[in-house]
């Protein structure tokens, strides 16, 4: 029986192109996102290619639909080996006493409280040798002016990652933390529509980096997945 790969934000960028290099490796792909119309070419397109992969429509700020998300799978796998938390929203730059409350509220539910909801509804069904990968970004460590709720959003997911891999630890579930520099996606249309896209990480190098991180034997000592310009901007 294939191992199990459930990935949020699974319908596009650093998603996607995980959602493609799992499935090469033999996983089962389950992909989850609020665009049900990407979710169904992603699906098109990773059964081309042969792959064993559903979708569900999911939005992670919402109970309700990462309860659905879970039930969904549960009636074709028993078991999760990975959870990649990767669903994630930025903002267009603006100074904190410019920044709308509605913004920032997005942004935390999107980028933290959805990364709990998903992980608090997808534990029970992991178990020894599983891994959790949140995708947290650069901004985790690296304050940018303007982007208050993106940084605050991504600092309190690497607190959540740490305070979560201590207490999984004896569980015998791994927990990464994935710190991207600049990678191409359309993430960047939000606050930065002219970044120089040629000097970013490719997708596809993300995608391969996390499947190697996970592959590693289980008693492998990897907290952090780093990867892309050192200064993480451009």
């Amino acid at each position: 029986m294939s191992k199990v790969a459930l990935i949020t934000g699974g319908g596009q960028g650093i998603g996607l192109a995980a959602a493609r290099t799992f499935a090469r490796s033999g996983f089962s792909v389950v992909i989850a996102g609020r665009n049900e119309q990407r979710l169904l070419s992603a699906v098109e397109e990773l059964q081309r290619e042969k792959a064993q992969v559903m979708s569900q429509r999911c939005d992670v700020t919402d109970p309700v639909s990462v309860a659905n998300l879970i039930s969904a799978l549960r009636e074709r796998h028993s078991s999760i080996d990975v959870l990649f938390n990767n669903a994630g929203v930025a903002h267009a730059g603006a100074l904190v006493e410019k920044l709308p409350v509605e913004t920032w509220k997005q942004v935390i539910d999107t980028n933290l409280t959805g990364m709990f909801l998903v992980t608090h509804a997808a534990l029970p069904l992991m178990a020894a040798g599983a891994t959790i990968v949140n995708n947290l970004s650069i901004a985790a460590t690296q304050w940018i002016p303007g982007m208050a709720a993106y940084n605050a959003s991504k600092a309190g997911a690497l607190g959540f990652t740490n305070v979560l891999r201590e207490e999984v630890r004896k569980r015998g579930i791994r927990v990464l933390a994935l710190l991207p520099g600049a990678v191409d996606t359309e993430i960047w249309n939000q606050f930065w529509p002219d970044a120089p896209k040629e000097k970013m990480v490719s997708v596809e190098t993300v995608a391969e980096a996390v499947l190697h991180a996970v592959s590693a034997p289980a008693k492998t000592t990897i907290e952090e997945i780093r990867i892309g310009p050192a200064s993480g901007m451009l």
